[in-house]
């Protein structure tokens, strides 16, 4: 039986300190030869079947890491196309309640509308913000700026007495957190984090009733019958969640398929503890070099105040994080190793 280290180390070969999943993630040896496999078949004009096979075997296994049925999952792009879809279905002047300085992704779209009374709270007390009128809280699992960790059962349980509707984008989460997305309206992921896969891929959860969603975005795919309805208006939209399907990525698809398999094989339990310990050994050597990170608990985000500065000269010398804020981001996963840490730390000590 493999093991959690021999798994790894014949998937990634990195040539340098690579600590810098939260922005995007390496990729498996696996991902990477189906990638070159989807890529020769296209370029040999081969029947292209099996690429949409790709799409559902990956919408099966994200419904298995997000713990609900298939019936429940949308595959499409990316996030914000996602976050546009909640936002259109909204009434004018609905209360949309955020976190402070949230992703982008999951805030622009609410914003863009114009007619939406959105309004924000400091991630810590978001569920006590939730009030009366409170049409739909949106905020990010954990936050991308810092690793923050929401407390999403006081959120999904203020929302539910408040009657308000909950967004969650679980992209800084899934793969390493268990995701319990049947326990919120809509939950959104996108593939090139912690899930390993490449740009291109995301998935929406949404409840068996499909809540407030109208299909606005339905191309031919989003078709019961899609080979069978693809000109002219769509007369019978499929009867799940891939009526807010949009046309397939299908490279990305492919390569995730790959990602997928590896994650289950390997568990994200354990994909979980090998990351915390990795960034709980980050945040005892910043403690002794006298830095305090942002506070942010059982994740393996880590930002440091100030540092941000120093990400050129760290990457000039082949290690891999971020600069956000003014921050310095580093992110943890199941390919790196205590040796990466002593030598980031190493980095920031001279």
């Amino acid at each position: 039986m493999e093991t959690f280290e021999s798994l790894v180390r014949a998937e990634f070969t990195p040539k340098n300190t690579y600590l810098n999943t939260a922005s995007s993630a390496l990729l498996p040896a696996r991902t990477v030869a189906a990638l070159d496999a989807a890529v020769r078949l296209r370029a040999e004009g081969r029947p292209l079947d099996p690429l949409f096979a790709d799409v559902e075997a990956c919408r099966a296994a994200y419904a298995r890491l997000a713990g609900v049925p298939v019936e429940r999952v949308a595959a499409g792009a990316t996030v914000a196309l996602y976050s546009s879809l909640v936002a259109a279905s909204l009434p004018p002047g609905a209360d949309v309640l955020t976190a402070e300085d949230d992703f982008t992704s999951v805030l622009n779209p609410f914003h863009a509308r114009g007619d939406l009374k959105v309004r924000s709270a400091p991630l810590e007390g978001l569920a006590d913000a939730v009030r009366p009128g409170t049409a739909l809280v949106a905020v990010s699992a954990a936050q991308s700026a810092d690793g923050r960790i929401a407390d999403l059962p006081a959120l999904r349980e203020a929302a539910r007495s408040h009657g308000a509707r909950t967004y969650v984008d679980f992209s800084q989460a899934a793969g390493w957190l268990p995701v319990e997305a049947g326990a919120y309206d809509y939950g959104v992921a996108i593939a090139f984090k912690w899930l390993l896969g490449v740009h291109g891929a995301a998935f929406l959860t949404v409840p068996e009733d499909f809540g407030d969603l109208v299909p606005v975005q339905a191309g031919w795919t989003a078709g019961e019958d899609p080979w069978g309805s693809c000109y002219g208006p769509v007369a019978e939209l499929a009867h799940s969640a891939r009526r807010f399907d949009t046309t397939p990525a299908l490279f990305s698809y492919a390569g995730l398929r790959a990602s997928l398999t590896l994650l289950e094989e390997i568990g994200v339990d354990a994909v979980r503890a090998h990351d915390l310990a990795l960034a709980d050994r980050f945040r005892a050597g910043l403690a002794a070099l006298g830095h305090e990170p942002v506070p942010a608990p059982g994740s393996p985000i880590v930002s440091v105040p100030g540092l941000g500065r120093m990400q050129p000269e760290l990457s000039r010398a082949g290690v891999e994080v971020s600069n956000r804020a003014g921050n310095l981001r580093a992110s943890f996963h199941l390919y790196n190793t205590a040796a990466d840490v002593d030598r980031l730390l190493d980095a920031l000590s001279g």
